[in-house]
């Protein structure tokens, strides 16, 4: 079976309108269709993952994988390797999506050393350059795996091992230049194993310290080659690793002031992990935003009755609606999109399975879209957001944020006027309720 046999059977998904009976065409999702003054293409530049889409074998910590893809079951790692970018890259042109997202050892073959590591990965690059010019797909964002190899068990940029340090700048080096040639729009950062399990054995202000100088670099480099894109890091609050570095955006953001970064990196908001930190993922989306570092997202879901990432795929319209409508009010995504990361359960084994996860994800997010732009146009809900809100425009919120104002000022027109506030309504319900006529 070739790469391209996969998917044969199945066609071309598009879109046919919500009143379709056809469970392989989009309901929701008309890449052409002009929404808040772009087309629906534009605004959520969809992308498929590499990892969960076609590395993972189907496995769990209780037992071995379910899956019996081709690629998966080749005799020969080269031609292993081959076929999976073929296939991904196929299957992504199928979904009539525009970009995709891989790790460095998703697309390669497996190496032993630097030597290998560096003669594989180049191979693969220059299959995915020929696959892009080929299929007409784009790269959304490249990174490097410096979580799964034993070696990372302590960390990559916090390792307490300088050797393993320098390893994994040889794989975020090589990765950040194969994006940059591949065309990608960003560079993500995901620090899986950035953190620790009990302070007895952790030095944290050193590790802290390693990992800032280490994002320092990876931005030097950046510059340096000439890449243009984005660089993003990733937050989870923890699993693998107990507590880990980038728990959430907040943290996040405190971290990139810290080594002096926060007008360099973004971040790549997950629902999942969103989840784990005990925020919605609208909070993370509006925290990034008022931070001035939204950057782009990993469209997935977490079980709220699971404690671990199930990156199952988006399936609420309701809560994505609210996601939708925190990305909109940011100015919506530059360098970024909606990466599907995000994968079929260890039951779901056939191709067809693939196929219905994104499908249903991608309507699930273009619905979202659609409602956001009636829930905009409606107009209720910002106008009591800004009526709320405007004392703050009126003369005493200038006051207060006039330079040279001091707290003593602020309390001293507290007592000539005589204030007695009362509290107000924040009409939660009512708010609510407007919602929901739109979901």
């Amino acid at each position: 079976m070739s790469a391209t046999d996969y998917f044969a059977a199945f066609p071309t998904i598009a879109y046919e309108g919500p009143e379709t009976d056809n469970e392989l065409a989009y309901r929701f999702y008309d890449k052409n269709r002009k929404v808040l003054g772009k087309t629906m293409e534009e605004h959520l530049r969809f992308a498929v993952c590499m990892w969960h889409t076609f590395c993972w074998p189907g496995s769990d910590v209780f037992g071995a994988g379910t899956f019996d893809r081709p690629w998966q079951q080749h005799a020969d790692a080269a031609e292993a390797a081959a076929m999976k970018r073929e296939t991904a890259l196929g299957f992504v042109r199928k979904l009539d999506l525009p970009f995709y997202c891989f790790h460095d050892v998703d697309v390669m073959e497996p190496a032993t050393d630097v030597a290998s590591y560096r003669r594989h990965f180049a191979t693969a690059v220059d299959h995915l350059e020929a696959l892009q010019d080929e299929t007409g797909r784009k790269l959304l964002w490249g990174t490097a795996n410096l979580f799964s190899d034993p070696r990372y068990a302590g960390g990559a940029a916090t390792s307490p091992d300088p050797e393993i340090y320098a390893w994994a700048a040889l794989q975020v080096r090589s990765a950040l230049e194969a994006t940059h040639r591949l065309g990608g729009a960003n560079y993500v950062l995901w620090g899986g194993r950035e953190g620790y399990e009990t302070l007895t054995n952790t030095d944290l202000k050193r590790e802290l310290d390693n990992f800032g100088r280490f994002l320092n670099l990876v931005v030097e480099h950046k510059h340096r080659i000439g890449f243009t894109g984005t660089i993003l890091i990733e937050p989870k609050p923890h699993e693998p690793t107990k507590h880990q570095y980038d728990f959430d955006t907040a943290t996040v953001y405190g971290f990139l002031k810290r080594y002096g970064l926060e007008d360099e990196v973004r971040v790549n908001i997950e629902a999942n992990h969103a989840t784990l930190s005990g925020h919605t993922f609208e909070h993370e989306i509006a925290t990034a935003a008022a931070f001035g570092i939204f950057g782009s997202i990993d469209a997935n879901r977490g079980d709220h009755q699971n404690g671990w990432d199930t990156d199952q795929f988006p399936n609420s319209v309701e809560e994505m609606t609210l996601a939708m409508l925190e990305i909109v009010r940011a100015g919506g995504f530059t360098t970024g999109g909606f990466n599907f990361d995000a994968k079929v359960r260890r039951q779901s084994v056939d191709a067809e399975d693939l196929l219905h996860g994104h499908i249903g994800g991608v309507d699930v997010v273009g619905a979202a879209l659609l409602n956001a732009e009636r829930i905009i146009a409606d107009g209720r809900i910002d106008a009591f957001k800004k009526e709320r809100y405007a004392g703050w425009d009126g003369e005493l919120g200038r006051m207060i944020h006039r330079e040279g104002t001091s707290l003593a000022d602020i309390a001293d027109h507290a007592v000539a006027a005589d204030l007695n506030p009362r509290h107000r309504s924040g009409k939660q319900e009512r708010l609510e309720n407007l919602v929901n006529r739109f979901v």
